[in-house]
């Protein structure tokens, strides 16, 4: 008996011992990164004048101007001159090159800040949220102005700098 006693504790001994040693470990850890970078999108309506009347007074219409930037990039978006521009003055042109209308685009319905593509000094700052951000171009035509008989047109250029 005291054989048996003596065997069954020596293999008892032999599985705590393998628990023992099965219960080592050993750990590092797994670096993760990741790089969101900065993107835009814009989307533009028409800014239509619709009718014009020689010498009317001011003749005003808006756009919209959709601006969609990844969350937290902040944005600047500039307007050019458009392609009839003279200096920084901007003209609609007509299907008879020499027919010209001038007009101006502002970035405020009282049509007193100009919007043009100088970042920091004429430009729309804003940060993106993911979704799309709606701005208006206000446009206006300055009365006293004595235009011939045409079709008017411009193409600006927006450009969204992030």
């Amino acid at each position: 008996m005291k054989r048996l006693l003596i065997a069954a504790t020596a293999c008892l001994g032999v599985v705590v011992a393998q628990d023992v040693w099965a219960a080592q470990t050993t750990t590092t850890t797994l670096a993760v990164s990741a790089s969101v970078d900065p993107t835009c999108s814009v989307t533009a309506s028409t800014l239509a004048f619709l009718t014009v009347h020689s010498g009317a007074s001011v003749t005003n219409a808006n756009a919209t101007v959709n601006v969609t930037c990844t969350s937290g990039a902040t944005y600047d978006v500039g307007l050019d001159p458009g392609t009839h521009a003279i200096s920084s003055q901007r003209y609609l042109a007509g299907a008879t090159p020499t027919n010209t209308l001038m007009y101006n685009l502002y970035s405020d319905s009282g049509f007193s800040v100009p919007w043009g593509n100088t970042v920091n000094t004429d430009t729309i700052q804003g940060t993106g949220s993911g979704s799309a951000q709606v701005l208006t171009v206000y446009g206006q035509i300055p009365g006293s102005q004595a235009p011939a008989t045409d079709v008017y047109n411009d193409v600006v250029t927006i450009t969204v700098s992030y």
